[in-house]
């Protein structure tokens, strides 16, 4: 008989508008084609947790779903404020063991988000640019999360140290998609996918 896993996967995204989302990435590409490459990183995303065994799979969203989203996923709207109070409001939503991902690393697999909880309380998953990717709660806590500084180079060190007195499993360092360099080396990561797929098409055409 196979056991349902009791892990919650929770993905924290925008909708993949232009001006919206990657604007880092402009320029050198429009914002239009930043948006482009938003989309495919979080389909991409999205399909992996889809393929991911888990109790449920949520979408937390700023924005209206799209055509990206596959079946499978339910959809919450994010909550007003920082993002902090979001990602302590996600890990509210949930009623046991969850892990939370962004949509900022298209090149995560199911391997790295079948997590099992039953010796650790806790997986911190660390990003290149000092912040994280990845957090998983065995009793999902907002307060663990309200008061980290977030989009800034030590946002990684304090929600680490939030986890002290936890058993923490890490998980493999991963680079967010942030400048047209960090889409170049995730790309290559995840040639396969649909962000490597976008990211090559819009190469192409700025030669």
């Amino acid at each position: 008989m196979t056991t349902v896993p009791s892990v919650t996967l929770l993905v924290i995204a925008k909708e993949p508008r232009a001006g919206r989302v990657k604007t880092r990435l402009t320029p050198p590409f429009t914002p239009g084609e930043a948006a482009g490459l938003a989309e495919a990183a979080l389909a991409d995303t999205l399909d992996v947790v889809a393929r991911t065994p888990a109790r449920r799979r949520v979408l937390v969203l700023d924005g209206t779903p799209g055509h990206w989203l596959p079946a499978g996923i339910e959809v919450v709207p994010q909550c007003a404020g920082g993002l902090d109070e979001r990602l302590a409001a996600a890990f509210a939503g949930c009623d046991g063991p969850a892990l939370l991902i962004g949509m900022d690393t298209p090149q995560v697999t199911p391997e790295l988000l079948t997590v099992d909880f039953d010796d650790c309380d806790a997986y911190f998953g660390p990003a290149e640019d000092g912040g994280f990717w990845a957090l998983g709660l065995a009793e999902p806590d907002p307060a663990l999360l309200r008061g980290v500084p977030m989009s800034v180079p030590e946002t990684g060190a304090v929600q680490r140290r939030r986890l002290s007195g936890l058993r923490v499993r890490e998980l493999p360092l991963l680079r967010d998609v942030d400048t047209a360099y960090d889409a170049t080396l995730v790309a290559a990561a995840a040639p396969g996918g649909r962000f490597a797929a976008r990211l090559a098409r819009l190469t192409a055409a700025h030669r």
